[in-house]
């Protein structure tokens, strides 16, 4: 029998941290909305206390630059998620999830397909793990696609994140997203852009962390 979280369960949607930065994972606590045969579908709610890996100034990893940010030293961060919720949805046997994105008035603003490892689950410990692939795509409202990242994967290629044939793969699956986008597929058609929580849904607890250099930052419930 396949195994689902129940709506309303409160997971961790885990990004594995890889190579000299095995032991910094990003980790970020949402609600399940949905799960089924069709996929998974989870809540980041703004204000939800999360764990994020940062340059060991406290800056976000991008401002190392495309290759520094694969390179560089990382420590581990308690942050917040600022800005409004996201929906992600992680379709069954893709590499990629997409997230929905609103304004801050309510306004759907578009979907981002941010490519990745197909997840594996951890049923003990409520957590969806995967790994980030660096390229992204920005679909907006109006269905325009638009490329992310190119030159940070180019960078991550350098770093020695990935080979050459790596970085080709990625772009494939890229390219198998943009196909599906194009003739309109589930996520992208289930009308989620229509979607809002549960008023009665409280904000998930911090993730836990044994890291022995941590920031740490007030966190708001």
């Amino acid at each position: 029998m396949t195994e689902y979280w129940q709506p309303g369960t409160t997971i961790e949607w885990v990004y594995e941290g890889t190579g000299k930065h095995a032991d910094k994972p990003n980790v970020r606590p949402m609600t399940v909305v949905r799960d089924d045969a069709d996929g998974l579908v989870a809540w980041l709610a703004g204000g939800t206390p999360l764990l994020k890996p940062v340059l060991e100034d406290g800056r976000e990893t991008r401002h190392a630059g495309p290759v520094g940010m694969f390179t560089a030293d990382r420590v581990l961060k308690l942050d917040t998620w600022h800005g409004t919720g996201i929906l992600k949805v992680s379709p069954p046997g893709k590499p990629w999830s997409v997230w929905h994105f609103w304004g801050a008035d309510g306004t759907f603003h578009g979907w981002y397909v941010n490519l990745e490892r197909e997840h594996v689950r951890d049923w003990a410990s409520r957590r969806t793990s995967t790994v980030d692939r660096v390229l992204d795509l920005w679909i907006k409202a109006d269905r325009t696609i638009e490329w992310k990242d190119e030159d940070e994967l180019e960078g991550a290629v350098t770093a020695g994140r990935f080979t050459p044939a790596e970085a080709e793969a990625i772009i494939a699956d890229a390219h198998a997203a943009v196909r599906e986008i194009e003739a309109w597929t589930s996520p992208f058609s289930d009308g989620w852009q229509h979607w809002t929580p549960p008023p009665d849904w409280r904000l998930p607890a911090a993730p836990t962390t044994h890291q022995p250099t941590l920031i740490a930052e007030e966190l708001h419930s």
